[in-house]
């Protein structure tokens, strides 16, 4: 049986570690998504709090008159009284003191961020593959089916000796044997777990249906919006829209708000306290000339599978109980390679002894 072990572990390692370095690299960076990208935009993102923040329709009209030809398409609104608003235009994002309302620059794209962090994201979900359907999903979600074998395979494999302590002055096989036993068995449980999670991600349309199985709950359903435009009817302002989402979802935070065209509603997302993952999950859609609430969905009262799914990305990701959390699920993506790095040096070294390869 070990030996099958063994077999299993190795033949696995060698078949998904690219992607498992992948996993790792992207990962690490991903934990820190929103606070990288603040640094990396200092002077557009940190403000000076004040004790009030000027309104939508305020901040508006400053951008109106410093991009007279530009229309504006959303806002991004800080729940940290620290970092800047974003207002959306067409093909450039402003980002604004949402206090003195002085315009602190700009961003190419509507997405309020260059492309790195959107290419890190996509990396680790799909290899970054672009127009080939869900291939590169399907790449990275069975890498992590082979990361889930690899790891319960590695601890019947060390259970046996149970070392966890590094012989430095031993052959360097035999360190890198110890370096990889160690770092294996103290991220064992957090790896396992990232694993985990993220096959449920992957296999999403399946994993989603059972979630909701499990707690024998049923999905809202969506309504159809089907909003006429009205030629002569006035739009309540996007302040009004905020102020009807924090009496639908009382105690909730927004933080993103479109601007509607004729026939469109309201898309608001929001966050309760404890909801730490930046996107938030919580939604309200709200008819734009009457405030009429067509569809909400708060993370306290969503179906059971719902609040299953967020609870699996929120683990996965490190959000749950925020900075402890995410610097746990950050330092072992990171040993993750690690793993790969000793793993490959063994094998290196095994295959030298034995005269497989030549220096």
């Amino acid at each position: 049986m070990r030996k099958f072990f063994f077999q299993l572990h190795l033949y696995t390692s060698l078949i998904t570690f690219p992607l498992v370095i992948i996993f790792g690299v992207t990962g690490s960076i991903m934990a820190f998504e929103p606070e990288i990208n603040h640094l990396a935009h200092a002077k557009l993102s940190y403000v000076k709090p004040e004790p009030k923040a000027q309104t939508l329709a305020g901040l508006s009209a400053l951008v109106k008159k410093a991009f007279p030809k530009d229309t504006i398409g959303g806002y991004n609104i800080s729940t940290s009284p620290d970092i800047s608003y974003q207002i959306y235009l067409q093909d450039k994002t402003v980002f604004i003191d949402q206090y003195s309302g002085e315009i602190l620059g700009t961003t190419i794209g509507a997405d309020g961020w260059d492309n790195f962090q959107n290419f890190i994201h996509q990396l680790h979900l799909r290899l970054a593959f672009r127009n080939q359907g869900d291939t590169g999903k399907t790449i990275m979600s069975w890498a992590g089916v082979g990361l889930f074998i690899i790891l319960p395979s590695g601890l019947i494999l060390w259970w046996r000796q149970k070392r966890i302590a590094v012989r430095w002055k031993a052959k360097s096989r035999l360190v890198w044997f110890d370096i990889h036993s160690l770092v294996g068995v103290t991220v064992f449980i957090i790896l396992l777990i990232l694993s985990f999670t993220g096959i449920m991600i992957g296999f999403e349309q399946k994993t989603t249906p059972l979630f909701y199985q499990i707690t024998g709950s049923k999905p809202n359903q969506w309504p159809d919006f089907n909003i006429k435009a009205q030629a002569n009817a006035s739009m309540i302002s996007p302040d009004s829209a905020l102020t009807l989402v924090r009496q639908t979802l009382p105690g909730v935070e927004p933080f993103n708000i479109n601007v509607p065209g004729p026939t469109d509603a309201y898309q608001v997302r929001a966050r309760y306290p404890e909801d730490r993952t930046p996107g938030g999950r919580s939604m309200v859609f709200l008819d734009p000339y009457n405030g009429k609430v067509l569809f909400a969905e708060g993370s306290r009262t969503a179906p059971g599978g719902k609040r299953l799914v967020n609870i699996n990305r929120a683990i996965h990701t490190g959000d749950i109980y925020g900075l402890p959390t995410k610097i746990i699920m950050s330092l072992a993506s990171l040993l993750m390679v690690v793993q790969v790095v000793s793993g490959l040096t063994m094998w290196w070294k095994r295959r030298k002894k034995k005269g497989i390869v030549s220096e």
